[in-house]
């Protein structure tokens, strides 16, 4: 009996042993929530199966539920790599020293915020924000959003010498840039800040009722979102494997998955890229 005991406990040991295994060598990443879980699921379930062809190893996409999960994650090496926002990769890399911001979206060095308005406000497309907006309502994105809420605030506090929930009469944080749309669509919110390759999106994808809901002003560019992974990497993984998930990222050129970002496609990116981002959220206060 004795020795069928330790005979099972050998067994369950050496599966155990096995699925440790298979795990440390499966090569983890999740992205930010910026949008609807479904969209997320299609475009990065696609990543994963590219990067798992050009790298040779598993790889394996997990969700996460908001922007702090994801940074989260990520300080835990729960994941190695991640699609982050400018103010979340920063966030990201101060808290896992020798990470590395490796490749952003074209677009992605001069990226914009809108400002939209639910066409009932009677607010008009404008060069410069406006008094106009003064007493009304507002949502951003998630808090821990670039495109939704650090750089929209950073420009409404330039403009107006003052905090958001001191000038508009109510300020809300709506989760995502796709609910933030809908929300002053509706009609929830009149005004909203929402990344602008989302806007784009659904505007010509037909999903955005532009007769309830448009742009009244963009602000001045920015950069924004990158893949950044861990430093240890090579030690998991292999000498050179950094490098190898860099170039497949460069090399991504299958227009279909691009276009899920959208992105046309990707460039190199540093940590030293993301500067500015740094400067505004020290600023505001949301890297304490």
């Amino acid at each position: 009996m004795f020795k069928k005991i330790l005979g099972l406990a050998t067994i369950a040991a050496a599966m155990q042993t096995y699925a440790l295994s298979a795990a440390a060598d499966t090569f983890v990443f999740t992205a930010i929530p910026d949008q609807d879980e479904t969209q997320l699921i299609e475009r990065f379930g696609a990543v994963e199966a590219y990067l798992e062809e050009q790298l040779d190893v598993d790889v394996k996409y997990i969700p996460v539920k908001s922007y702090a999960a994801a940074v989260s994650a990520f300080r835990n090496n729960q994941v190695q790599l991640a699609w982050f926002g400018g103010l979340s990769g920063v966030q990201a890399r101060r808290l896992v020293p020798g990470s590395e911001a490796i490749a952003q979206g074209v677009e992605d060095p001069e990226f914009q915020s809108y400002v939209i308005a639910n066409t009932s406000t009677g607010l008009e497309p404008m060069d410069e924000l406006s008094e106009d907006l003064e007493g009304m309502t507002f949502t951003f994105g998630s808090k821990g959003s670039t495109s939704g809420r650090l750089m929209p605030e950073f420009f409404l506090r330039e403009a107006y010498g003052e905090a958001p929930d001191e000038f508009f009469s109510r300020v809300g944080f709506s989760g995502n840039h796709t609910r933030t749309v809908r929300l002053v669509e509706a009609g929830t919110y009149q005004l909203g800040a929402v990344n602008y390759k989302v806007w784009e999106s659904g505007v010509e994808d037909g999903s955005i009722d532009t007769d309830k809901v448009q742009v009244i002003w963009k602000t001045p560019y920015y950069p924004d979102y990158q893949w950044t992974i861990r430093g240890d990497v090579d030690e998991r993984f292999g000498e050179g494997f950094k490098d190898r998930v860099t170039q497949a990222l460069l090399d991504m050129d299958d227009p279909e998955l691009l276009k899920r970002f959208p992105r046309a496609g990707f460039i190199p990116a540093s940590n030293e890229d993301y500067a500015p981002i740094e400067e505004t959220a020290e600023e505001l206060g949301l890297l304490n």
